[in-house]
């Protein structure tokens, strides 16, 4: 029977995780322990927020164990990743990635990234009965996808842009009808958006980002080396690649978080947009922006009925993540012979 896969949470404020006797051992302030036999179930993970404490031990034991350590703010925001100096060495899924860029199948990774994406935008639509891109629409869409024949990837991503970018603007003038008149804007904007809405799209897209993030560094892939999205200093391409695949999740579930949300939900933070620059923006309060946090996190675990790749009938959310990358490596490797991405229906 495999063992159970733990996450060890150290968060609240002034918690201590530290070793004792082939346990790490977890102290709150109010003195309650927890032990974890580190060999009796399998540790997948130890997240650690800002205000606690770990010891060189326990960090010890995880590179040699090949444990992951997140460190996150005290908002929950993640920051970092501390990994074994041994999970640099599978070259071989590293090298496969870049000669993706010049052997063709960087091209047909490009392609389905847009094509699942635009198919999971319809779902969302579907569900709250908005209106969809006609079947005609994405007929002629898939078609121009498929007909794209270069071999350059940048040329294919030029023109792969302007498709996704036209079905996008369609989903959201569509699913920003669903949220509440009070906080509801008409257009979806990414980077340092103002408005409130916005920039609760953007926080969530960013927690999302690192579970993607994370995963993609369990399959030893180079987060920096994408394909729908170029190469750019500070831009992990291949994250923003595979968020692609997930947004509609998040969605979904703003969709029916914010439909509560007041204007007094939000604040006005002032900050920098360049160098030379301050901006104004509106977020969520801090209150708001902890239970956001808390659900989304709860999200992920949540259980969908999409088979495991080894066994059993049902995972959590971001185990698929997970395992979508280790597919796509694989695939990569040419030890599978396409890869389509698994997508959530959302009426289960």
């Amino acid at each position: 029977m495999r063992a159970k896969v733990e996450r060890i949470i150290v968060d609240g404020h002034g918690s201590y995780l530290g070793m004792q006797k082939g346990c790490f051992v977890l102290r709150d302030r109010e003195g309650n322990v927890r032990r974890y036999p580190m060999f009796e179930n399998e540790i997948g993970e130890i997240v650690v927020s800002s205000g606690n404490f770990i010891s060189t031990s326990v960090l010890a034991s995880c590179g040699f164990w090949d444990i992951p350590v997140i460190v996150k703010t005290r908002n929950g925001n993640p920051v970092a990743v501390l990994r074994s100096l041994d999970d640099d060495s599978h070259v071989k899924t590293r090298l496969a990635q870049y000669e993706a860029l010049h052997n063709g199948k960087g091209v047909t990774i490009a392609k389905t990234i847009v094509l699942s994406k635009i198919e999971s935008q319809n779902m969302v639509l579907k569900e709250h009965g908005l209106k969809q891109l006609k079947q005609l629409d994405i007929m002629t869409l898939k078609s121009k996808i498929h007909s794209i024949e270069s071999n350059n990837i940048k040329d294919v991503r030029k023109r792969l842009l302007p498709i996704e970018g036209k079905a996008s603007e369609h989903y959201f003038h569509e699913i920003f009808k669903l949220f509440p008149k009070a906080i509801r804007t008409e257009q979806r904007k990414g980077w340092k958006g103002y408005d409130g809405l916005n920039n609760t799209f953007n926080l969530a897209y960013t927690l999302l980002k690192f579970r993607i993030h994370s995963a993609i560094l369990k399959a030893h892939l180079e987060p920096y080396l994408g394909f729908l999205h170029a190469e750019q200093h500070g831009k992990p391409s291949l994250v923003c690649d595979f968020q692609e695949l997930y947004r509609y999740i998040i969605d979904a579930f703003l969709i029916d978080f914010s439909q509560n949300l007041k204007p007094k939900d939000f604040i006005v933070k002032t900050e920098w947009y360049s160098t030379n620059r301050l901006g104004k923006r509106q977020v969520l309060n801090r209150e708001k922006t902890k239970e956001l946090t808390e659900k989304l996190n709860q999200l992920f675990e949540t259980k969908i009925p999409i088979s495991r790749i080894r066994h059993g009938f049902k995972q959590q959310i971001e185990t698929l993540i997970n395992e979508e990358a280790l597919l796509f490596a694989k695939y990569l490797r040419n030890e599978k012979d396409s890869w389509k991405p698994r997508l959530i229906q959302l009426n289960n």
